[in-house]
């Protein structure tokens, strides 16, 4: 049994938003309040900066409806950052910061909700509270579109991205045919180093054949391959539509995006979009073909009106987990995803050292991508297509969504 711990638990959020991410929230946020031990719930303004700051909401002063709400409320709810760090043995300064806010509202338990980087957060503040001695239980709930954490079967939101890129190009496919007049549409996808939510596109044809041609950023991307497959297929069928991750690269590693440049995020990951044009551009030059190129940009992360029940529901008991885990005496953890899906699918949570996590990123298996480096195995359709299923409950007003408006009270 483990040792009683009373104190107050801070949630923050960081990184990347996805449709599901407030529901991983939610179960943090429901699970601490029912807890007796939990004095009082706090929500980190915008990640681990609200702690810097000390800008916390009081999650106690919300409504019970609004808090329901956020079980299919896209987005961020308490705000996010891309805040990287430093290593305390360099620079305690931020470190010695959080000691002191935890110290002032008696924090004993502490929820970062967040991908690699965010791990990497939270594992350096739960080394650093053991080195000084502070009692403090800390846990890393996954969220992810990208789907690229260590050590789980898969991360809440991916499931849900891949549901909407799925769904979009059958949606697009029916379009391209409209006329009798052929195209080639290049539609590009979010992932600069793993190309899970690119390969989602395969789940398309499931129902008819939508996409001809996938391209992730675990295979060099050659140019004169790329369009001798467009020049195939559009002669077979006069049309083509293609799959391409933002962060395709040739063989020297140099992304193919014309807009690598554009700038850097907040941990110095370079800022990619405009792949998608850059490549139907050189197609039409090429061929003198009519071409599309769509990018589906934030519309991936924040869809919640295609969201997959299932990733709803894992989402939030990852977040429930983390507090039970540490309700439990359990700590410098993150909640990950065991799965089975020998006799149908099932899903158990499990915990896994920060240590492992941070930093290291999960790619879709070579044996996954056909020899060709242009589609997807028949493996990843069975390991994606559980994470996709059934229907988000969210309710409507007016024919739109009726998502959670917090009254966000700051302590």
């Amino acid at each position: 049994m483990a040792e009683t711990l009373k104190g107050a638990l801070i949630i923050g959020q960081s990184g990347g938003p996805t449709a599901v991410i407030n529901a991983s929230a939610y179960g943090v946020i429901r699970t601490a309040l029912d807890a007796d031990c939990i004095t009082k719930v706090y929500g980190a303004h915008y990640g681990i900066k609200g702690v810097l700051e000390d800008r916390l909401y009081v999650m106690d002063e919300e409504d019970r409806e609004d808090l329901d709400k956020l079980m299919y409320t896209p987005s961020s709810a308490l705000g996010s950052c891309r805040y990287k760090m430093k290593d305390p043995n360099e620079d305690e300064t931020d470190y010695k910061r959080i000691l002191e806010i935890f110290k002032k509202y008696d924090v004993r338990y502490f929820c970062y909700n967040g991908g690699n980087d965010s791990m990497d957060t939270c594992n350096k503040i739960s080394k650093y509270m053991k080195k000084v001695g502070y009692d403090c239980r800390v846990m890393g709930v996954p969220k992810t579109i990208d789907n690229d954490l260590y050590g789980t079967d898969h991360c809440p939101g991916y499931g849900s991205a891949a549901k909407y890129i799925a769904t979009s190009v059958m949606e697009v496919a029916r379009d391209t045919v409209v006329y009798d007049t052929g195209v080639v549409t290049i539609i590009e996808c979010m992932g600069r180093h793993a190309g899970w939510l690119t390969a989602a596109a395969a789940l398309a044809n499931l129902r008819e054949h939508c996409c001809d041609l996938i391209y992730l950023p675990e295979r060099d991307f050659d140019m004169d391959s790329f369009l001798a497959d467009i020049e195939r297929v559009y002669k077979a069928k006069g049309n083509c539509i293609v799959a391409v991750s933002e962060g395709v690269h040739y063989a020297d590693g140099t992304f193919v995006s014309e807009a690598k440049t554009s700038g850097t995020d907040g941990f110095g990951h370079a800022q990619l979009g405009g792949l998608a044009a850059r490549l139907a551009g050189i197609v039409k030059a090429k061929m003198g073909i009519k071409t599309r190129g769509i990018e589906l940009s934030l519309l991936q992360r924040c869809a919640a009106h295609c969201a997959s029940k299932t990733d709803i529901d894992e989402a939030y008991m990852a977040g429930k987990a983390a507090v039970e885990a540490m309700l439990n005496g359990v700590t410098d953890k993150m909640v990950g995803f065991d799965c089975s899906r020998d006799n149908g699918y099932v899903c158990r949570e499990k915990l896994i050292d920060l240590s492992e996590v941070a930093n290291y990123e999960n790619k879709v298996p070579q044996e996954w991508i056909n020899e060709a480096g242009n589609d997807i195995t028949s493996d990843f359709i069975n390991y994606a297509l559980p994470l996709i299923q059934g229907e988000t409950p969210m309710v409507k007003k007016d024919g739109l969504p009726d998502f959670a408006r917090l009254k966000r009270v700051f302590a």
